[in-house]
């Protein structure tokens, strides 16, 4: 090869070069550093929050209700056929194997059903036998209703129209710590005895 030629194949090379090493350049200073850092993920979903709603004695409560003490908080209704009262007779069977750690575990019932379920309706609901004993019912305005939900990412939608209506929701039971913040969820298909090893299991790692 003429040594012109290989000296023009020698200048196409480094221009090459330098060509992709600007664009490597670029495109690293280019990164959003919110864009980084928003990969890292601290494995504590963000659940809970502030809320300001009625209990069942028509008192006006909010999150501090929760400081503490260590607080399960369920979403339901109460005319709820079926999810609502087996999730509340679960929950009694975990505080009757708890024994005297139980006295450190609150229930917190939050009605996603706000125009039916008065604080009246809430406290002759949770006397009921076979719920958990103290369970603090809280219902609201449908605003203060959505906005506790939505701190919690619980779903809840109003389902037919007329007297006869229902709510789909979910059906998540969250374990809150005595700071407020959330340590982890129980399905609801659980069961009492594993309800209970996940609580304790939580309680003791603080």
């Amino acid at each position: 090869m003429p040594r012109r030629s290989i000296f023009l194949l020698a200048i196409a090379c480094l221009l090459v070069a330098i060509a992709l090493a600007l664009a490597t350049m670029f495109v690293h200073s280019s990164r959003n550093p919110a864009q980084s850092e928003a990969g890292v993920s601290t494995g504590q979903p963000l659940v809970g929050g502030d809320f300001t709603l009625v209990n069942q004695d028509g008192e006006t409560v909010d999150q501090t209700l929760l400081n503490g003490k260590w607080t399960l908080v369920f979403f339901g209704f109460t005319y709820c056929p079926d999810y609502c009262p087996t999730t509340l007779g679960v929950l009694n069977a975990v505080q009757e194997g708890m024994g005297e750690d139980a006295k450190d575990l609150q229930i917190v019932f939050v009605s996603v059903d706000p125009a039916r379920d008065t604080p009246q309706m809430l406290k002759d609901y949770l006397s009921s036998d076979g719920f958990p004993d103290g369970v603090i019912g809280l219902t609201g305005t449908e605003e203060q209703v959505q906005a506790a939900a939505k701190a919690y990412r619980a779903f809840y939608k109003k389902v037919g129209e007329g007297e006869a209506y229902t709510m789909e929701h979910s059906l998540t039971t969250y374990l809150m710590g005595p700071d407020g913040k959330f340590r982890t969820a129980l399905t609801h298909d659980l069961g009492p005895k594993k309800s209970q090893d996940v609580i304790v299991a939580a309680m003791k790692r603080g």
